[in-house]
């Protein structure tokens, strides 16, 4: 299961977060375009104001896979500032994205002369590391329904409200495609696992939404849960 998550402006403070914004300017993206590329040079990290993005990598046999999804408050871009290799991933708005936009240098200097927030993001990268292994174990060793129901139980967390039936709607724009790529399986598995949920009233779906019914009954599916 994912690692508890707190996004970088909230775990920083308002003066901080001011500073930050009187250093940098504001840029907007539609949905679907890119706000980096994979193997691009770092010129600038990005603090999401509002909006989700999509973070994937292309592996050998050009399949897309899901790395993360990232919202508000978030920060983006900022292991290729911190090491100076070429960007590891594409980052893609799934939705219009409003972010501050921060030169490397200029936060590399803030960091230098900020050293809380450099513990903030020491941290932010610990919780993502932790996150990678977990996510490494489960492909290693779950079943494709319960790498999805962990991937949808996450999403849902993060990205989710409920009504007043207690039914959980992932406010993620996420296609059958996207969700294989987040959890290693193929178009296939996906669709029959989805099958299998909708059967047990656990979950309902249209094109790219998805509604959790009976959180309790879908968590049941999950391995640790």
């Amino acid at each position: 299961m994912a690692t508890e998550r707190r996004d970088f402006i909230s775990s920083v403070g308002q003066d901080d977060i001011a500073e930050l914004s009187a250093l940098g300017s504001i840029k907007t993206f539609e949905r679907g375009r890119p706000l980096f590329h994979e193997g691009q040079v770092a010129d600038c990290v990005l603090i999401l104001n509002t909006g989700v993005v999509k973070v994937t990598s292309t592996t050998s046999t050009g399949r897309e896979v899901v790395l993360d999804f990232r919202g508000a408050g978030e920060l983006i871009g900022d292991l290729a500032a911190i090491d100076g290799y070429p960007r590891s991933a594409t980052i893609c708005a799934v939705e219009p994205v409003e972010a501050l936009c921060l030169p490397t240098q200029t936060f590399m200097r803030f960091l230098e002369e900020r050293p809380a927030i450099t513990l903030v993001l020491l941290r932010m990268l610990a919780s993502r590391l932790r996150d990678a292994d977990a996510k490494r174990i489960e492909f290693s060793t779950y079943t494709t329904i319960e790498r999805v129901a962990a991937r949808l139980l996450e999403f849902s967390e993060r990205f989710g409200r409920e009504d007043e039936s207690g039914a959980v709607h992932i406010s993620l724009p996420l296609s059958q495609e996207e969700l294989a790529g987040a959890t290693g399986a193929s178009l296939e598995s996906i669709g029959r696992a989805l099958q299998t949920m909708r059967g047990l009233n656990c979950v309902e779906t249209r094109r790219r939404e998805i509604r959790i019914v009976d959180p309790r009954g879908l968590a049941a599916l999950c391995a640790d849960a």
